[in-house]
């Protein structure tokens, strides 16, 4: 009996050793209800961040979104206009002879050149030139007497080079009347006069060509716009025989 009376002892002690002191249970509760309110503000904090994330996701107001640059709508919805085609206006811009211009000029009307230019000419409507210009030149329609022109000149219609009017450079346009001097090519879709004061210097390209007594040409002249191909009429005669 000694020995289990020892032994339970022995289990008593350590049991106790195992278990807290009740000093120790009411530190721990009170450690516990220190801590409460900490809990508790955690608990809040969630709350307001949760709340601010809805706040976030519910966005701005409309009007005050259009006010805010911030929140401008990205780069790739943004509509992009193509440039509107230019007009041709009835205006028309005058250069006097006194007026001398270093630069380029650009008019969406007619043009009177009767000054100077030094640089290229871009007219919507009609170019007419009895000044000088030094650069190459474009225009619905041309007309150049007593001029100096050192460029190209390009017309989407008509070019009427009148006596006394030098040209030193290519000609392009539908249709040509010159009585001038011309050093360059001349490339007309359509047909081409040489009056008998014109002097020609250069090629000519045409549909068709109409030289009168006294005009002189030094170049090769090919209807190649015309509706009958040489080449081609030669070389069917050639089979039917």
């Amino acid at each position: 009996m000694g020995f289990f009376s020892d032994l339970k002892d022995d289990l008593s002690q350590a049991v106790n050793e195992l278990m807290p002191e009740e000093g120790a249970e009411e530190e721990k509760q009170e450690t516990v209800q220190s801590e409460a309110p900490i809990s508790e503000s955690k608990d809040d904090f969630n709350m307001d961040l949760s709340e601010m994330l809805d706040q976030m996701d519910v966005g701005l107001p409309a009007q005050e979104v259009e006010k805010d640059p911030i929140y401008a709508a990205p780069v790739s919805n943004v509509e992009i206009k193509a440039p509107s085609s230019k007009k041709l206006s009835d205006e028309v811009s005058v250069l006097t002879e006194s007026m001398i211009i270093n630069g380029n000029i650009a008019t969406e009307g007619s043009l009177d050149v009767r000054g100077s230019i030094v640089g290229n000419v871009e007219a919507l409507g009609k170019l007419n030139v009895t000044g000088a210009i030094q650069g190459n030149s474009q225009a619905a329609e041309v007309y150049a007497e007593n001029a100096k022109i050192t460029g190209d000149l390009r017309s989407e219609g008509s070019i009427k080079v009148g006596q006394s009017t030098v040209i030193i450079g290519n000609v392009f346009a539908t249709s040509a009347v010159i009585a001038g001097a011309i050093k360059g090519d001349i490339d007309v879709r359509g047909p081409v006069i040489l009056d008998a004061s014109a002097i020609v210097m250069g090629n000519i390209k045409s549909k068709s060509v109409q030289i009168n007594n006294g005009a002189v040409i030094e170049g090769m002249c090919s209807q190649c716009y015309a509706e009958v191909n040489p080449t081609s009429f030669f070389d069917e005669l050639k089979k039917m025989k």
